[in-house]
């Protein structure tokens, strides 16, 4: 993984990269993040020409920020744990570091809180090897302070568009936002609601394209007003369904979103005296393990959440011992779980 540093001297012209001190060390790029992460399986001599490489560009490294030897223990951070999909990663993660005799710091930073977020000062303080940061935004001076203690970095569903070498774990949000839409549209339904997450994410943004993209394939105008925008939670999928159902012409039908979301959704609609499906079909998003003992059962697009959690703990402990990833960017395939929450349309809508 390349590492940036601070040093403000004039001295080298740019930055030194990883392949920089493979090629004049005469080794692969693979031989030199073994000795940044302290494994034992290199060469003495080969061993002492990076490291006096390593020196001489001022590239962290042993005797460096980075530790000769690592400690066990990678620190998760989330946004909260007030989410089943939340510990759906969580059980993932875990799942994968046991299996690698890994242990795992768990730390929750919230970003809506007047305490700017300090989570990339927790390695330090656990005197962990790397960080899975799940659905936060990260800043260029937060990377650059990680890189700079060669701590490992993995993000799962990243807020905003992270670095290229920088990898990534998510889930093909259009896709499943698009099949969500198409599923509705197969129904009858042409009034389509839309609740998106916190508008400015990644994972939203994708599943509002998805639903865009069905409705304009259908050749259904898209209707600006029936796009809304929530938190991911129950409060933000009530709030924005009982605005939907306020309008002249509601719609037969809401892709909430998020499962969460989907929730507040139906209680909106019982509020309203309206009953899902009959009156009202609605679809989730994620899964989570409750959507099967709703009333209905929700029809969701499932993504695979416990396995975006393992596969972020893969590529994280792959990169500690020196494999760098083959894509910085994976998403893993959703798919539609469809149950007794849609149905086509009231009779007079069709």
């Amino acid at each position: 993984m390349p590492v940036r540093t601070t040093d403000e001297t004039p001295e080298p012209r740019s930055r030194p990269t990883l392949a920089l001190i493979a090629a004049e060390a005469g080794v692969s790029p693979a031989t030199v993040s073994k000795v940044l992460n302290g494994r034992t399986d290199v060469a003495a001599s080969t061993r002492e020409r990076i490291e006096e490489l390593l020196r001489t560009h001022n590239y962290p490294g042993p005797g460096g920020a980075r530790r000769a030897r690592r400690s066990g223990l990678i620190d998760l951070v989330l946004a909260g744990l007030d989410s089943p999909w939340a510990v759906e990663i969580l059980r993932g993660v875990e799942a994968e570091c046991a299996e690698h005799g890994t242990g795992v710091v768990v730390s929750l930073v919230r970003e809506d809180d007047a305490r700017p977020p300090s989570w990339q000062n927790l390695p330090a303080l656990h005197h962990s090897d790397g960080v899975i940061l799940v659905t936060s935004r990260m800043s260029r001076r937060q990377r650059d302070q990680l890189a700079r203690a060669g701590v490992g970095l993995v993000l799962v569903d990243p807020v905003n568009i992270p670095d290229n070498d920088i990898p990534s774990v998510g889930a093909t949000n259009w896709a499943g936002g698009k099949s969500a839409t198409e599923h509705l549209i197969e129904l009858g339904h042409r009034r389509i609601g839309m609740i998106g997450g916190p508008a400015g994410m990644l994972c939203t943004q994708a599943r509002v394209d998805g639903y865009r993209t069905a409705l304009e394939r259908a050749g259904i105008e898209v209707d600006k007003d029936l796009v809304r925008y929530g938190d991911f939670h129950h409060q933000g999928g009530f709030a924005r369904t009982r605005e939907l159902l306020e309008l002249p012409d509601p719609p037969t039908a809401i892709f909430a979103g998020s499962d969460e979301q989907a929730m507040g959704a139906y209680q909106a609609a019982r509020l309203a005296g309206l009953r899902i499906p009959e009156d009202l079909s609605v679809v989730g998003f994620d899964d989570l393990p409750t959507c099967e003992w709703l009333s209905p059962p929700l029809t969701t697009v499932r993504q695979p959440l416990e396995e975006m959690g393992r596969v972020a703990a893969r590529t994280l402990l792959q990169l500690l011992d020196g494999r760098p990833p083959l894509t910085p960017r994976v998403e893993l395939a959703t798919d539609l779980r469809v149950r007794a929450s849609t149905a086509p349309p009231p009779s007079e809508e069709r």
